[in-house]
């Protein structure tokens, strides 16, 4: 298809295309059609990258602030210029609109531009010790990462699980969703044009399963880096325990928003249903479920169901679309099983619930009303369209709705009251809160998780030490 780029592995500087391995067609989401060819990995290409990182590593570990900063702010503006190819080949492949996308090139020219300036900043310390003696403590890059991207947010994935272990001086092999994979190697290209050393990053691709234990059983691989659903991080937190790893987790999330009863609902629900609907409902910090004060649920619901009926689906690439398709086929069979089950238990239905059309992926914007809490969606992520709004009468009640999921990834609260906004910051069990506002990240913030949203940081300085350890030297 016109616009579409070529695909292959990146491994050892040199483009593998698909002669001689099995491919994995890449499909439009929004027309179904082809758009080409993945090759994936055999055991031998994986093993070449492997020793390609091994080498990248005693390389670039060596490299100087000035050096690493160069090649990430270099990429950061190629990725400016390249803001529209980039943005095309994501919604092309995933399906989100242009406009989404757009913003994805630019968190990750943020994020690279960022991690350039902090590079300068990996300080060490000198103890106080008596005279004669002297302890130093200095951070070290931690080894080759395996990274491993999901394909809701194509491009900026690729950029978070890049940037920050080649700030630290470390190499990585990134194996980004097969869906998505043109717009990681346009990621990973403005890198190497920017003048990173081809063995210092790779690219594979493959059977997820056989990737990640073929990775992660070699003791080249120091430290994982996920972002995925929960039940694979822990699967793969196994596989790396095997070899005492490192991890950082990014996992699942089932997002809060508390509304009560002071906060002002025009603002409120202006900004949280586009941000609900934003990349068809795929996004881990996506809000989900609404707690929302009894006394003010009616017309909140009302509102909710009448904006996200009004939304424009269809192509992405098409003008005044505010919703593109979902991701893949697998999807929409989801929202379909997951809305029935809860229609059974007797969930109300106020708009969608249904796909659109009979060519693409596409699924209405769908809102579900007075859910019983042992419905399945109400307590198993549902990365889709869907926004499930119950009433509750107290503070108290909303707080332990809110933290009943093992899930603590993002929760959003809109209140007036700042003795209550401090109370949400307490007693909130989740890696971001956002107070009346939908910000939930920055690329000089930490992004994180936890309970079973995982473990570990990306962004902000933290993205950056999560790729380093610590030594402390004791001289005499």
């Amino acid at each position: 298809m016109s616009g579409y780029p070529d695909l292959y592995m990146m491994i050892d500087g040199e483009k593998i295309g698909t002669d001689g391995r099995a491919t994995f067609p890449v499909v439009n989401p929004a027309t179904e059609e082809v758009l080409g060819q993945l090759p994936l990995a055999t055991p031998a290409d994986l093993d070449r990258a492997l020793e390609a990182a091994q080498r990248g590593f005693a390389r670039w570990r060596k490299a100087s602030a000035q050096e690493r900063a160069a090649v990430l702010e270099g990429a950061a503006q190629l990725m400016l210029e390249r803001r529209e190819e980039l943005a095309r080949a994501a919604t092309l492949e995933q399906g989100k609109t242009l406009a989404e996308a757009r913003i994805e090139v630019m968190m990750n020219v943020g994020l690279f531009r960022f991690y350039a300036g902090e590079v300068h900043r990996l300080y060490g310390r000198a103890l106080v010790r008596p005279a004669g003696l002297r302890s130093t403590v200095t951070h070290e890059p931690v080894g080759p990462v395996a990274a491993f991207a999901p394909w809701n947010f194509p491009l900026g994935n690729a950029g978070r699980k890049l940037g920050a272990p080649i700030a630290a001086g470390c190499s990585v092999i990134l194996k980004a969703a097969e869906e998505t994979p043109a717009s990681a190697l346009g990621v990973l290209q403005c890198l190497y044009d920017a003048g990173l050393p081809g063995d210092v990053a790779q690219a594979v691709f493959g059977i997820p399963a056989e990737v990640s234990s073929h990775l992660l059983r070699s003791p080249v691989i120091r430290k994982l880096s996920f972002t995925g659903s929960t039940t694979i991080g822990k699967h793969l937190i196994k596989l790396a325990a095997d070899d005492l790893k490192r991890t950082t987790m990014e996992l699942g999330g089932h997002g809060p928003v508390l509304i009560f009863d002071d906060a002002d609902l025009d603002t409120a629900l202006n900004a949280v249903v586009p941000h609900k609907y934003r990349n068809a409902g795929q996004v881990c910090v996506s809000p989900t479920r609404f707690i929302v004060q009894e006394n003010i649920y009616e017309r909140f619901l009302a509102g909710f169901a009448e904006r996200a009926a009004a939304l424009r689906v269809g192509n992405g690439l098409e003008d005044g679309v505010q919703m593109g398709p979902m991701a893949n086929a697998r999807r929409p069979e989801a929202m379909e099983s997951l809305i029935a089950d809860a229609r059974r238990a007797g969930a109300k239905l106020h708009t969608g619930g249904e796909r659109i059309g009979n060519r693409g992926f596409f699924f209405a914007p769908t809102v579900l009303s007075e859910i019983p809490l042992d419905a399945q969606v109400m307590n198993e992520e549902p990365f889709g369209p869907v926004a499930l709004i119950n009433p509750y009468r107290s503070e108290e009640d909303m707080i332990a709705e809110a933290n009943r999921l093992p899930y603590g990834l993002a929760a959003y609260c809109w209140t007036s009251d700042a003795k209550r906004q401090r109370l949400i910051q307490s007693e909130l069990e989740t890696g971001m809160l956002a107070i009346n506002t939908t910000t939930v990240g920055g690329s000089d913030s930490p992004f994180g998780g936890v309970k079973w949203s995982g473990h570990g940081h990306e962004d902000g300085p933290e993205g950056l030490a999560a790729c380093l350890v610590t030594k402390t030297v004791h001289e005499g």
